[in-house]
């Protein structure tokens, strides 16, 4: 998207009719996103304490569990959007992420060694890495050209209210289990399945053709080094700013080890998601609207 013209007044924001008029399909990827957001978040949020506490992992061992991980799902995107502009198909590789990281959630609660956590995260986070770049691309093929934007902003929001209902169900459940938390992990099941049977049944293949879809790029380096430089700023700003995160495990575990108690434990993801749920629609709207490369900039600090 282009800066607006120096001197230039901003349109106006989008009205609550334009979001209730996205299409259906955009509906579809962002409840199949809170539904498994809740799901994962329910689980990761005691997933720590469990390989702790009841397990005896290590603090090196989560460390490795973790990284694994996420350095699983972030090399698996590089190939699953690629994958989806060759093929044309994207809801397919979108279906297949989900339903990989819905048929994990069970392998959770039923885990006595950390061998069982350990292959359960790297195909969660395979799902992860296969379904993330396809759907937004899917995002983009379906959405109306002018609240493309807010539709990204709704997906994501959605998705941000799963991560912040998961926790929520957490510290509900583990109240009412007494602290049971295999049978609370059992509960994020459910959520993960609804996932899947949404994104099956309501979201769209766009036709061929459409928005790039159908198209059948070459998976080459060569290809790549076509990109811009501009794309390429982006990537390595990414890498950077990304060398300073570490795993939410961590922080969980330190909650309870200053003395939350384990029942009380997700509440540090509540905390984290409201600020995204909150944030996340209005920042794509206004993307349709300011330039977003602003808004980037303005992200990053936080």
């Amino acid at each position: 998207m282009n800066d607006p013209p120096p001197g230039s007044v901003p349109a106006s924001p989008p009205a609550p009719a334009a979001v209730r008029g996205l299409p259906t399909g955009i509906w579809a990827l962002g409840l199949g996103s809170l539904f498994m957001d809740t799901s994962s978040e329910l689980i990761h949020s005691l997933l720590p304490a469990f390989m702790a506490s009841v397990l005896g992992a290590s603090m090196v061992t989560i460390g490795l569990v973790e990284g694994v991980a996420e350095a699983t799902a972030a090399i698996t995107k590089v190939f699953s959007g690629a994958l989806s502009d060759y093929l044309g198909r994207r809801k397919l590789l979108v279906i297949l992420g989900y339903g990989l990281a819905a048929v994990t959630k069970p392998v959770f609660p039923l885990a006595t060694t950390m061998g069982w956590v350990f292959t359960a995260r790297f195909v969660d986070r395979v799902g992860k890495g296969i379904r993330g770049a396809p759907r937004d691309a899917l995002v983009a093929d379906i959405a109306p050209p002018e609240p493309r934007g807010a539709a990204f902003g709704l997906r994501q929001a959605l998705d941000s209210i799963g991560a912040l209902v998961g926790p929520l169900l957490a510290v509900a459940f583990m109240m009412w289990l007494a602290d049971d938390i295999r049978t609370v992990m059992w509960i994020a099941v459910v959520p993960a399945f609804v996932a899947v049977a949404l994104l099956a049944l309501y979201v769209p293949e766009p036709a061929r053709g459409l928005a790039g879809a159908g198209a059948k790029a070459p998976l080459s380096v060569v290809a790549a080094g076509r990109l811009p430089r501009r794309y390429w700023l982006v990537v390595v700003l990414g890498a950077v700013f990304t060398l300073a995160r570490f795993s939410e495990a961590f922080l969980l575990l330190r909650a309870q080890d200053v003395g939350l108690a384990l029942g009380y434990v997700p509440l540090i993801l509540i905390v984290m998601n409201v600020c995204y749920a909150a944030l996340a629609y209005p920042a794509g709207a206004a993307a349709d609207r300011v330039s977003p490369r602003a808004l980037l900039l303005a992200g990053l600090p936080c």
